[in-house]
């Protein structure tokens, strides 16, 4: 039962976003003087405009608040306490009742992306290591497995972080144990103490996902120091509701932190990332030189939209928790007819089965084929898979020619 979760009307909606917004200073009302900001040029953006009084996600645009800073650790921007109390409603919800959390026991905001998000995790447990270890940027390292997402790259790149990779079975996608004791003895022999633990929940290319024992046993048989982060970028607003025994969950103690992304399945405006961590741990990308910022920073973001916030709590309200299983079953549902049809056609792919990713072999499908209908590769050199990805406007009316085309070209004509 959702303890935070609650659905709502249009009309508690607008309530509480208006209400949020009365909260927050009003630029033309009041004498704010200090602050480098202001409402969108209304030259430019009519404020006057009838049809925002039922537009609060644009009324929110408008008046333009800004989110600096993280608003689960006390204080903030007084300004926009308003629309920062919505804001830590959603990372309640995030936390409590996707991800199995107990209440008050996390911190989080909402990121420019998935990228950001775990490029955050990254950096958190870095300077855990370099502050509570005093170990050097040489002795940490970054673990993941070989579908991981770019951004694990990127961050180590930008963190100066090794980052070793477990290899994948090419057929189930999965990093099984003999994979990732390779990768962290060769991470071992490089010298390597602390490990920064990556797993996935739903990869990009694949939607496959990460068994977590895989590296928790090998990690702690080795007794070695780590920290795990879950890259939920995809999977986070699907895979919760697909299996709710899962080990990617704050019930596994194990599990420090978590990625969502809302502008993916939850179909938000982009730049709505989720960024989740454990109590006690996001202090350690404390910036005190942000002093003129109430609260300071701990965020890789700095400034960011209030408005981003509202558009992921209100599509989560909207819809509700019983709403939202709605919605990822009938995806699940027609996910399984496409399955059901590519067997039909003896056309190989890879799917979780709790997935809504259907990923084709790249000998099954023409050239053509794959730019008709949009089908993305996993390396647009030379492509060995081609993923279909079963979102809302993906309906079976557009599914169907897909097939149509499929069966009737011939393998041989694809080789």
């Amino acid at each position: 039962m959702a303890k935070n979760w609650v659905r709502k009307s249009h009309e508690e909606i607008k309530q509480t976003v208006f209400g949020a917004l009365d909260n927050n200073i009003n630029y033309s009302e009041e004498s704010v003087l200090g602050i480098p900001a202001s409402y969108l040029d209304d030259k430019v953006f009519n404020q006057d405009d009838s049809f925002l009084e039922n537009a609060p996600y644009i009324s929110t645009l408008i008046q333009n608040p800004n989110h600096i800073g993280c608003h689960t650790l006390g204080k903030s921007e007084s300004f926009f306490s308003g629309t920062q109390a919505i804001e830590r409603q959603l990372i309640d919800m995030c936390a409590v009742d996707i991800l199995n959390g107990e209440a008050g026991q996390f911190d989080g905001y909402v990121a420019s992306g998935g990228t950001e998000a775990n490029m955050q995790a990254i950096w958190v447990y870095r300077n855990y290591y370099m502050n509570e270890m005093n170990a050097s940027t040489d002795e940490v390292c970054i673990l993941c497995s070989a579908d991981s997402h770019y951004s694990m790259d990127k961050a180590g790149n930008i963190l100066m972080l090794d980052v070793y990779k477990a290899d994948v079975d090419f057929e189930t996608r999965l990093a099984m144990p003999e994979h990732v004791e390779q990768a962290v003895n060769k991470a071992l022999q490089n010298g390597k103490k602390y490990f920064i633990v990556v797993c996935n929940m739903m990869t990009t290319m694949f939607g496959s996902v990460d068994t977590v024992a895989h590296y928790v046993d090998v990690l702690k048989a080795k007794e070695v120091d780590f920290k795990m982060h879950v890259d939920g970028a995809y999977g986070g607003f699907y895979y919760p509701f697909t299996d709710g025994k899962t080990a990617l969950s704050f019930e596994n103690p194990d599990i420090s932190s978590f990625t969502l992304d809302a502008h993916k399945m939850a179909q938000a405006p982009y730049g709505t990332g989720i960024f989740l961590i454990r109590k006690g741990l996001i202090h350690y990308t404390h910036t005190q030189e942000a002093s003129y910022v109430e609260g300071e920073d701990c965020t890789m973001i700095g400034s960011r939209s209030g408005a981003n916030a509202v558009a992921i709590w209100m599509i989560l309200a909207k819809n509700g928790p019983f709403g939202w299983q709605e919605k990822v079953f009938i995806l699940q549902k027609r996910t399984e007819w496409m399955c059901a049809r590519l067997d039909a056609l003896d056309i190989e792919y890879y799917r979780h089965p709790r997935s809504n990713i259907i990923t084709m072999k790249a000998k099954y499908v023409a050239k053509e084929i794959a730019e008709e209908f949009g089908l993305v590769p996993d390396n647009h050199s030379n492509p060995a898979w081609f993923k279909i990805v079963i979102m809302e406007h993906v309906t079976i009316e557009k599914l169907q020619p897909l097939i149509e085309r499929l069966s009737n070209q011939s393998v041989q004509s694809v080789d």
